[in-house]
């Protein structure tokens, strides 16, 4: 995939806990992190619940508006897990034992731990690719453009180096900050002129209160330094001509 190519993914937070509020998520900051870094770009991020119907479905949307998709949850030893037997219908494969995934499991567990429900986490869709678990040696896996991760976020976190090679990104998405002393409604007029002359940057108004006082944070994203520059240029002409004040946060 050449770098010069706009690379886009989706991320699908699969479980009934994060929906419940008794989890909160945090693979949706890490992943659209780590992702941006390497030049992919998060244009969606859905959170459904542990239902079969409902992961094929949108796992299937999803795949073929995206180049990437990327899965956390369900993949674990209970019977809730089920994001891996979904995974294999959405892509009409066979639900089966992973071989590979299987020797490095009872490699891992100690003799008499690797117990049926341990098991369950070698089942993968038919010729599914091993994603290494560095932490906790259950491995996550991909077919095609999919990839399924792991919830617990620690584990999840320290897959990703594992996965880099795998993946075609664009060139890294860099952005800047800037932070103003002052209330969005006196920048928005000119906050829209700026859009419109800057199709290519992304630009984010982001209200804040820190010390007692209001400001306000703009954003800007490209994958190009030199438009992220000249963007920021002409933010700072209407904020010094409107004398509010830059500041720290």
């Amino acid at each position: 995939m050449s770098k010069n190519k706009k690379v886009n993914a989706a991320i699908l937070i699969i479980g009934n806990e994060i929906l419940s509020g008794r989890t909160q998520d945090t693979n949706t900051t890490t992943l659209a992190l780590w992702l941006n870094s390497i030049g992919i770009k998060v244009n969606e991020v859905r959170v459904i619940p542990d239902v079969e119907t409902t992961i094929v479905d949108t796992l299937n949307v999803l795949r073929k508006s995206n180049d990437y998709v990327f899965t956390t949850g369900g993949i674990g030893p209970t019977h809730d897990d089920i994001t891996a037997q979904s995974v294999s219908k959405a892509f009409n494969r066979k639900y089966e034992i992973h071989k590979e995934a299987f020797k490095i499991l009872d490699t891992y567990y100690k003799k008499g731990e690797f117990n049926e429900g341990r098991q369950r986490m070698a089942w993968m869709p038919e010729n599914a690719e091993l994603i290494l678990n560095p932490t906790s040696g259950a491995p996550g896996f991909s077919v095609e453009n999919v990839f399924c991760l792991p919830g617990v976020p620690s584990i999840m976190k320290s897959m990703l180096g594992g996965l880099k090679n795998k993946l075609a990104g664009g060139e890294p998405i860099l952005s800047h900050t800037i932070n103003l002393r002052t209330v969005e409604s006196e920048i928005a007029s000119s906050l829209t002129l700026v859009q419109d002359k800057n199709k290519d940057v992304e630009i984010g108004s982001y209200p804040f209160f820190h010390a007692g006082k209001l400001g306000v944070s703009i954003v800007l994203r490209s994958d190009k330094k030199s438009k992220i520059d000249s963007c920021n240029s002409q933010i700072l002409d209407f904020v010094n001509k409107k004398k509010i004040e830059v500041v720290d946060r």
